[in-house]
């Protein structure tokens, strides 16, 4: 019988989907200094990261190649809630998008992967709307990146309490990534609304499988 066991670049790229579809509900208040305020939850947010992406690797041996999926998960909850809150900080609660949540989120660890999302005017990055089928294109280009990533980190496994530290210490830069990349985004956006508005749909390349790089 053939295995329809899901591979781990399916089930990221899934999960990622999945989350992005349903943008988290923050109650973070909105801020007269919203960067202040921003600057303290990324703090927050990579502090939680750190410790339950650490907690997750400290099986030992093989036990430990289970957590990697939940791990990443995991980390890009608490991830895609940092961008949500830092979102409403600056006023920008409802109107958070899939492409605002990927670019976010992926800036700096997929950066090929994302590039196309963004568009520069003047000083200030907006973020172009795309289709369905470029979002899940990226999605998959992301899920084999993460499970790269996730493949990469897997022998520190073998040293649990070494490998856990390693592991939260980069969930917790990681996290700190994604407040930065937020903060710049939705600066740009009260920057000037109607710039934002007036961007076009980004021209993104479809992917045909997910060996595409």
């Amino acid at each position: 019988m053939p295995d329809d066991t899901p591979s781990p670049t399916a089930e990221l790229a899934r999960a990622l989907l999945d989350f992005i579809a349903r943008a988290p509900v923050s109650d973070a208040p909105e801020s007269r200094a919203p960067r202040s305020v921003a600057r303290y939850l990324t703090t927050s947010a990579a502090m939680k990261a750190g410790v339950a992406a650490g907690s997750l690797a400290l099986p030992p041996g093989p036990l430990g190649w289970l957590t990697i999926i939940p791990e990443m998960i995991g980390v890009l909850r608490i991830q895609g809630q940092l961008v949500a809150d830092i979102a409403r900080t600056y006023g920008h609660d409802g109107k958070l998008t899939q492409e605002e949540m990927l670019y976010c989120l992926f800036r700096h660890s997929a950066a090929q992967a994302v590039r196309d999302l963004v568009v520069r005017v003047g000083e200030r990055a907006l973020i172009q709307r795309a289709s369905t089928q470029a979002i899940e294109a990226l999605a998959r280009r992301i899920g084999i990146r993460l499970t790269e990533r996730g493949i990469s980190r897997a022998v520190g496994r073998w040293v649990p309490i070494i490998g856990a530290a390693g592991v939260g210490a980069y969930a917790y830069y990681d996290t700190s990534r994604v407040g930065d990349t937020a903060i710049e985004i939705f600066e740009s956006v009260n920057a000037d609304p109607a710039a934002a508005a007036a961007i076009p749909p980004a021209s993104l390349p479809r992917l045909p499988d997910d060996r595409t790089r």
